[in-house]
């Protein structure tokens, strides 16, 4: 089954009659398939770390011994309790077959986590998952927008924190590349301001590093001034650095956004100034800067052009079957392109 919007596989394990039996995490963000696969264990055998009632199985031992996933899952705890089986490093190679056996027969009573990486749309181990009413797909992408801000709160305020909104701001635009850095990031904050309980911008600014930021900023700004070389030469770095495609097409997105924001408001009769500074979340002054330059070339019709343009390359990257990496390029250097013709 598709796992529904908002949903977890915990709180499907909890319904009544649930006949949850695999879980599949999956996508760009390795921490966050960590974290949400660390929770299905923890509710199944109420930790994770349990050594009667957890059993930890690489794909590869699996390979070596197919039957071995049921006869883990049909064993019995010795304290009592249902078992947790978590696999690591999945693929559609070394485990579709395996799983298929597993549930046409369902073994005993076991839920079977599974950490994958970034699985495409055809996808023959998520097409599995999502098909079959025992199993579940949960996609795991970056921390963006809203849900990164609830990720931010949530860890703050279990500290006793409350973040300034210019601190909330900038933590969301620093924050969101990796679920486990990013709780890394928030836990070296908190331990900063052990003691307090407020954080303001200095504080967040002072201790929440930004160089992954920094790599993919490189590409946002270049494409946006029409930098077409630049471009070519971040694009690159930041691949070499592990980035995303859907993750850099997210926050071309929010960029080309509130360009689009200030645009409107241009047309409408406000200055670039006027438009800038009235953004919500406020724009620091480096960007406000970089908001007034790049307004010039790109007014409203352009605007609105390129964001429908990035939409639908994000989507791309995730159904299409030609690399995210060749789709996400594609669309940065078509904006490039268009942005560098209109500064001629």
């Amino acid at each position: 089954m598709k796992l529904p919007r908002g949903g977890s596989a915990e709180a499907l394990l909890k319904q009544a009659g649930s006949p949850l039996r695999a879980a599949l995490f999956f996508g760009q963000d390795a921490g966050l398939v960590r974290e949400r696969a660390a929770a299905l264990v923890t509710a199944v055998a109420g930790s994770k770390n349990d050594p009667f009632r957890v059993v930890e199985l690489s794909v590869s031992a699996l390979k070596d011994d197919p039957a071995r996933l049921n006869d883990e899952a049909a064993a019995l705890s010795l304290v009592g309790g249902r078992r947790a089986i978590w696999l690591r490093d999945a693929s559609d190679s070394g485990l579709t077959a395996i799983l298929k056996a597993f549930l046409e027969n369902l073994p005993g009573d076991a839920v079977i986590a599974i950490e994958a990486g970034d699985l495409a749309a055809k996808s023959s181990l998520r097409s599995l998952c999502e098909s079959h009413a025992a199993a579940v797909a949960v996609p795991c992408y970056h921390d963006s927008g809203a849900d990164l801000g609830q990720v931010i709160q949530e860890t703050l305020r279990k500290a006793g924190l409350t973040p300034d909104p210019d601190a909330l701001a900038y933590l969301t635009q620093h924050l969101g590349g990796d679920r486990m850095m990013s709780r890394s990031e928030l836990d070296k904050l908190t331990l900063y301001l052990h003691g307090q309980t407020r954080v303001t911008l200095a504080d967040a600014q002072g201790s929440v590093g930004d160089s992954a930021v920094q790599s993919l900023d490189d590409v946002i700004q270049a494409a946006l001034d029409g930098r077409t070389e630049a471009l070519d030469l971040a694009f690159r770095r930041a691949m070499m650095d592990g980035e995303s495609p859907v993750g850099i097409m997210r926050m071309m997105i929010r960029q080309m956004q509130r360009l689009h924001l200030v645009a409107a408001q241009v047309a409408g009769g406000k200055s670039p100034d006027a438009a800038i500074s009235g953004l919500r979340p406020p724009a620091f002054k480096r960007d406000a800067e970089r908001l007034s330059r790049q307004a010039r070339f790109w007014p409203l019709p352009r605007a609105t052009a390129a964001l429908g343009r990035l939409m639908e390359a994000e989507a791309q990257c995730k159904s299409s079957a030609l690399p995210d990496e060749v789709m996400c390029a594609r669309a940065l250097l078509e904006v490039s392109e268009n942005a560098r013709r209109q500064r001629r």
